[in-house]
Formats: structure tokens, C-alpha cells, sequence
């Protein structure tokens, strides 16, 4: 039978040492409020590693034991469903603070380089061994898949929901696949204010597509230039965070201006947001 890859094969491959004190770690927290630095966020772990990845690191450097006694590096990993956990990187803890304000142990750590093309692609399977979040590097992690990043998982435009956060960061981040998509095809959108349950229509008619319309929204903190969302915006820098973009309605990519506007009139009607939503006409 022919023998499984491990992750500890590729990780001592790309210069990791066996003989170090390393420890793997998974996070998969499902508790709603999760109290960082002494503030409170309502963020999944995976909501907060894409899109806030800073504060996922203050996350993982909090501890209430000393779990990371001793060791001199973390290989860590996100839960995901069942046992499946993603790579994440390698991280040498610098030093432990004890006498931390926000938690009994805090650990300064430093990502380590050399784990670039590795990071967030390979897929292990958390189970083989003991289940236990916190394990030495002997446990042998079986890699069950290696997967795009998630710079690259375009779901399919019926299935475009992001959050502003989530838009800001794949437009400043230039997501290769999400560029190539977005920029191919113009659409009908929609921007839902989950705070008021009120909904703007818009289309995109231009040779950039979709990208090049949603790229104004980040360059506007939200808004993209509508009257309504611009008022909202001013009276509130972070507004925007309430904002969910969606795609309703695919559109050639050389649509003129006069149909795009025609799809999204009809659009307007069907869902009602001029009376009930932000759009003025």
C-alpha cells in the first residue's frame, strides 16, 4: 500500500528542524464572542484569518495556559468541517509574557519564511491520532488535499455575497482569479444594509466589468458615489461594514450603457428599491 504524505515531510523538506521543539495547533473556536486584547468580536476564526488577519494573530497569542511551554515554534492550522484543517504557517515564539493585562500568557511570535506555497493550499487530516487542538510535532498530520488559496476560490457569480470587508480586501489585494472573473462580464448588483434591511440596485456597463465598478466602492469607503450611501457614509466612516455586495443578473461585457440601465430599472421594480430602498430613481 503505498504510503501517505504527511505535512511533516514537506515542513521538514522546506527546512524545518525535526529536532526543534514544535508544536501543531488548531483553531476552531465556534463561540460567538470571542474577547481579544479585551474587546469583544462576533467574527467566525475564518471570517477573522482572511479578512482581519492581524487580529487572528493577537487570537492565537492569547492563551489562558501556558499550552506553548517550552517550544520554540507552532505550526498552525485552521478547522475546518469533520477533522479537516488548513496550514496556515510556521511561527517562532519570540517570548512569553506573563504579567500580560489582557491574558495569562501571551506569546510574541514571528511568522517564519520559507512556507510561502504551502500556506492556506495544503488540506491535513486532524484526526489521525489524538484529537487534541495543541500536540507535539510526532503526531502525524496526513495531507488529504492540496486546494487552491483562497485568493483563488471564486465560488461562481450566482454565489458572490461579500461582506465590505471582504470586498475591500480582494479588490486591494488584486485576487488574481476574482479579477479574472469579475472583469470579464458586467451584472445587475445588489447592496443590502443589514442594519436597516433597506437594498440599492445598480448595474455595471463598462469595459472593466464588474471589477472596475466595485473597485470605486472600495475607493469610497462603500459608497461608489450614490447620494444615499454617500450620506450615510459621511455621517459614519465605518457604515460601509453594515454594506453585503451580490451579483443578480450577469451582463455582456459590451453592454451598452442604455441596456444595462433598461435590466436594471426592471431589477428596481422587482425588488422594490426605489420605494423601499436607496435608490432615487
Amino acid at each position: 500500500m503505498e504510503k501517505k504524505i504527511t505535512i511533516q515531510e514537506l515542513l521538514f523538506n522546506r527546512g524545518l528542524n525535526k529536532d526543534d521543539k514544535i508544536l501543531l495547533v488548531r483553531h476552531k473556536d465556534n463561540r460567538e464572542i470571542k474577547t481579544i486584547r479585551g474587546v469583544q468580536y462576533t467574527e467566525s476564526l475564518y471570517d477573522m484569518y482572511r479578512y482581519k488577519p492581524k487580529l487572528f494573530l493577537e487570537y492565537q497569542a492569547e492563551q489562558a495556559d501556558d499550552k506553548f511551554k517550552g517550544a520554540q515554534y507552532i505550526v498552525s492550522f485552521l478547522g475546518e468541517e469533520g477533522t479537516k484543517s488548513r496550514f496556515l504557517g510556521v511561527y517562532r515564539i519570540e517570548e512569553t509574557i506573563t504579567n500580560d493585562p489582557f491574558s495569562p500568557f501571551y506569546y510574541k511570535m514571528s511568522g517564519v519564511d520559507g512556507f510561502k506555497y504551502l500556506k492556506n493550499n495544503v488540506i491535513v487530516d486532524w484526526g489521525k491520532g489524538t484529537l487534541s487542538w495543541c500536540q507535539g510535532i510526532h503526531n502525524e498530520k496526513e495531507i488529504i488535499e492540496i486546494v487552491p488559496g483562497f485568493e483563488n476560490a471564486f465560488p461562481g457569480y450566482p454565489n458572490v455575497i461579500l461582506k465590505f470587508s471582504e470586498l475591500k480586501n480582494i479588490i486591494n489585494s488584486g485576487y488574481p482569479e476574482w479579477k479574472r472573473m469579475l472583469s470579464a462580464v458586467n451584472c445587475i448588483y445588489a447592496i443590502l444594509d443589514n442594519k436597516t434591511g433597506k437594498i440599492y440596485i445598480g448595474s455595471t456597463y463598462n469595459r472593466q466589468g464588474i471589477w472596475g465598478r466595485w473597485e470605486v466602492y472600495v475607493q469610497t469607503n462603500g459608497h461608489g458615489n450614490n447620494a444615499s450611501l454617500k450620506k450615510l457614509i459621511e455621517s459614519d466612516p465605518k457604515y460601509a461594514d453594515n454594506f453585503t455586495y451580490s451579483i443578480l443578473h450577469i451582463l455582456p461585457i459590451n453592454i451598452s450603457a442604455d441596456q444595462a440601465i433598461k435590466e436594471e430599472s426592471l431589477f428596481k421594480k422587482k425588488l422594490g428599491a426605489i420605494s423601499f430602498g436607496y435608490c432615487n430613481n
